[in-house]
């Protein structure tokens, strides 16, 4: 019995040990990121007009590519970007793969709960789009029993899941519209900005929005819990960015209007 007593304690030790060193490690993480000098990103890269790659060039680009270039500056390191699936992105920052992930990241109480946010980058409205054809849907309350095309993980599901719709999984917006398209899916959701990209690339898409939500989707730069001094660091970067005009001026270049204000 007092051996197990005391390979209770042990363990209790350790376990309070690895706690502590896990704490530390997130409280100094700004510290580590500017010793290595690169803050490492998951981004998605696939995902126009905010991450994906030039056609001519193959270069990384997009509206939260340059956002997070202009952060990495600020923070006086270099920006390493590392491409996954959307639904990978969150689960790499779990396991420390990434120190942040910067891909319209949209800022939800649920998240909320379990990881930090920096102030807001971009606003924007969210869309249901369908068939030119489609009759069936006008609006958010239709989707009720049908079914949306979205990557299961972003909070566009959870708006379709919140109005009764079933989400069919896809790895990115240009799978599900093409569902949409075929037939294989009623709806997707999306924001207002990346349908209005989409449609200058395909002028001929038979889609068409029929709803606009009144809601305004806050997306910003997800952390894990408790790196208060790197958070306090991009809020105090994206505040220059937005005051001396860089936020203004990357969204007018990517997207034709100003995003980074309310």
């Amino acid at each position: 019995m007092k051996k197990l007593f005391v390979l209770g304690l042990v363990l209790v030790l350790a376990g309070s040990a690895f706690a502590g060193a896990k704490k530390e490690s997130a409280a100094n993480s700004l510290e580590r990121i500017k010793a290595v000098g690169e803050l490492v990103i998951g981004i998605e890269g696939t995902y126009p007009p905010y991450t994906y790659h030039d056609a001519a060039t193959n270069k990384l680009v997009g509206y939260d590519v340059e956002v997070a270039e202009a952060i990495a500056a600020k923070l006086g390191v270099k920006p390493r970007f590392v491409e996954s699936r959307w639904d990978s992105l969150i689960i790499g920052l779990d396991s420390a793969l990434w120190d942040t992930v910067i891909n319209q990241v949209g800022v939800t109480e649920a998240r909320k709960e379990k990881y930090d946010f920096s102030v807001p980058y971009t606003y924007t409205h969210g869309v249901v789009i369908v068939r030119e054809d489609n009759d069936s849907i006008k609006s958010f309350e239709d989707l009720n029993g049908k079914s949306s095309a979205q990557t299961i993980t972003s909070n566009w599901a959870q708006l379709g899941e919140r109005y009764g719709a079933k989400t069919i999984g896809t790895d990115g917006f240009n799978e599900s519209i093409q569902l949409v398209i075929d037939r294989r899916a009623d709806a997707t959701i999306n924001d207002d900005v990346t349908f209005a990209d989409y449609l200058k690339e395909h002028p001929k898409s038979p889609t068409k929005v029929v709803a606009v939500s009144t809601d305004v989707t806050e997306s910003a730069v997800i952390l894990v819990k408790n790196q208060n001094e790197l958070r306090e660091a991009i809020n105090k970067a994206l505040a220059e960015l937005s005051a001396d005009g860089t936020l203004t001026s990357l969204s007018q270049k990517y997207l034709n209007l100003d995003v980074s204000k309310r």
